[in-house]
């Protein structure tokens, strides 16, 4: 990418807009984790805790250069302007599952919503690959992450019955 190319302020903004979402799903995550999400029967293939916050960051990191690849195409642009109102569509949703899973503790909310969000991702992906190969292809791990955040979920949801009247 050349440097003298780059809108700084188009750039920083889109990383700072997908970080906030991250720090917004952390108001309900962050509590639950020592707590109730402890609590909880995992899968043996469940991560340590400390290394979501990690993938998560490096994501949310990947999804705002996405953003601004597609962003400076042209906000003039009507496909530019589609997908990044699909991006915002997938980025309220993943901070939706924050909200579901941990802020009200249902693995079966979460699990339906995620659903949602995969598909959304999917789409995003879709669209911004056909305005910039680059940003759709840099959404390629969180797709990846969040499947693997499905099946994990999926699991905590089966292995915790008692989860299902709450």
């Amino acid at each position: 990418m050349d440097t003298g190319n780059i809108d700084w302020k188009k750039l920083i903004a889109s990383i700072v807009i997908c970080q906030l979402v991250g720090i917004l799903g952390s108001i309900f995550t962050a509590p639950a984790i020592p707590t109730w999400y402890a609590s909880l029967e995992k899968p043996f293939f469940v991560p340590p805790s400390w290394t979501f916050s990690v993938v998560w960051t490096i994501l949310y990191l990947l999804m705002g250069i996405a953003l601004y690849l597609i962003w400076k195409k042209g906000w003039e642009k009507r496909d530019v302007r589609t997908a990044i109102g699909i991006f915002g569509i997938q980025l309220f949703l993943n901070f939706l599952w924050s909200l579901l899973f941990f802020g009200f503790q249902s693995p079966l909310l979460g699990l339906i919503e995620i659903i949602f969000l995969w598909i959304a991702i999917v789409a995003t992906i879709w669209l911004f690959y056909k305005i910039s190969r680059a940003a759709g292809l840099l959404l390629i791990p969180y797709l990846i992450w969040v499947s693997f955040a499905a099946l994990l979920n999926y699991n905590i949801f089966i292995l915790n019955p008692q989860m299902t009247d709450h």
